[in-house]
């Protein structure tokens, strides 16, 4: 076993002094502590989740000089007690508005809006951008509510967008990519 001896030099009558100290726990002590920190540095590096900001209608790659024009979104507002209104926008430029009456109706059990799944496909037909199959972008769409409004029609007025849905390579996919706007 490891020791330590301490030698007094015989200066001023002190005798040699000749302990045992124990090695072992402090090397064991020692290995556990390096073999901790190499292991949470691979736990480290393997537990990075990569997170993208990617929010719908985000970047599209094109680059034009001097501010890029947004594209049009279609903003569909159930905060009237009587109507959906849809709202083409460009920026802050109204481009259409129409309204639909609002007549929720019940459907195995769930809540629809059969009138504007129609009329919001009817408007993406017209209006919308991202019509060809080989377009891989989506149309936005913006659905505002107010706080009192009832998750089930948030969910049909959801549901009523999602409906459409448009050719692409191999299938079909919703015309429409959704974010939700409250009051």
């Amino acid at each position: 076993m490891a020791g330590v001896s301490v030698d007094g030099g015989g200066k001023r009558g002190r005798r040699t002094l000749d302990a045992e100290v124990n090695m072992i726990p402090m090397i064991d002590l020692l290995m556990v502590t390096i073999a901790f920190l190499l292991i949470t540095a691979v736990w480290s590096t393997m537990a990075r989740v990569d997170a993208h900001a990617n929010v719908p209608g985000a970047d599209t790659g094109e680059k034009c000089e001097g501010p890029c024009p947004k594209p049009k979104e279609l903003h569909v507002d159930l905060r009237y007690e009587s109507k959906i209104v849809l709202t083409w926008k460009q920026d802050d430029v109204v481009l259409k508005s129409i309204d639909v009456p609002r007549k929720p109706m019940t459907v195995g059990g769930g809540l629809r809006f059969a009138d504007l799944g129609a009329a919001i496909e009817q408007e993406w037909k017209t209006e919308g951008a991202a019509r060809s199959p080989s377009d891989p972008a989506r149309d936005r769409a913006v659905l505002h509510t107010s706080n009192q409004t009832r998750y089930e029609e948030m969910v049909a007025a959801m549901d009523a967008i999602y409906s459409v849905h448009r050719a692409v390579r191999g299938g079909a996919q919703p015309a429409f990519a959704v974010t939700l706007a409250t009051n």
